[in-house]
């Protein structure tokens, strides 16, 4: 098991490991995002936005829910301590192309989030302060409600990926490990 040098743990021995657990997150996000992409667009517009039995109806109102969730309201939360009231099945953005467009500008924003906090923010009593969507005051820990943004992201693009398939289009390979693998063997990933 290969150890984290004394450069790579410059950002504080109590968060380096965090820290490098949710950039591999972020980047993973992106990648993620970016190949379940390549399948999307090979959707004609009527499957696209048939209900597919989604939470959010369709593959379209699925991804528009992610931009909502995750980009209007998580990273304003984390990177502003802003609490925008968005319902969670708003329609951001309707035309296709705009919304694939915002969603793959947007992923990337996280790693450079990630990179700017400090170490008491990453610490264990740390926590994220904010508003719910529905008005309520909350309060819980700051680095496992970041890594629930990540964890939610998968959920959506799993949900994105059964409709797909069911379909009958070819099934994105979006498991994280792949993502691993490239990066294993030298490829750059997101």
């Amino acid at each position: 098991m290969k150890q984290p040098s004394a450069t790579e743990d410059a950002g504080g021995a109590g968060t380096a490991p965090l820290r490098r657990y949710l950039a591999s997150l972020a980047r993973y996000h992106a990648w993620a995002t970016a190949t379940l992409y390549e399948h999307v667009d090979r959707l004609d517009d009527a499957d696209y936005r048939k209900d597919a039995g989604l939470f959010f109806k369709s593959v379209h109102g699925t991804l528009n829910h992610l931009l909502v969730a995750e980009h209007a309201a998580w990273f304003p939360r984390f990177a502003e301590g802003v609490s925008n009231q968005v319902a969670l099945d708003a329609e951001l953005e309707s035309d296709r192309a705009a919304l694939r467009g915002r969603l793959l500008a947007a992923v990337p924003r996280w790693q450079g989030l990630i990179a700017s906090f400090d170490d008491a923010r990453l610490a264990e009593t740390s926590t994220l302060d904010y508003t719910t969507t529905k008005g309520i005051a909350q309060s819980l820990p700051f680095a496992p409600t970041l890594g629930h943004v990540f964890n939610h992201g998968t959920h959506h693009r799993g949900q994105v990926t059964a409709a797909i398939i069911a379909m009958g289009y070819p099934c994105p390979e979006i498991d994280w490990v792949w993502m691993l693998q490239a990066e294993s063997q030298g490829q750059k990933t997101p």
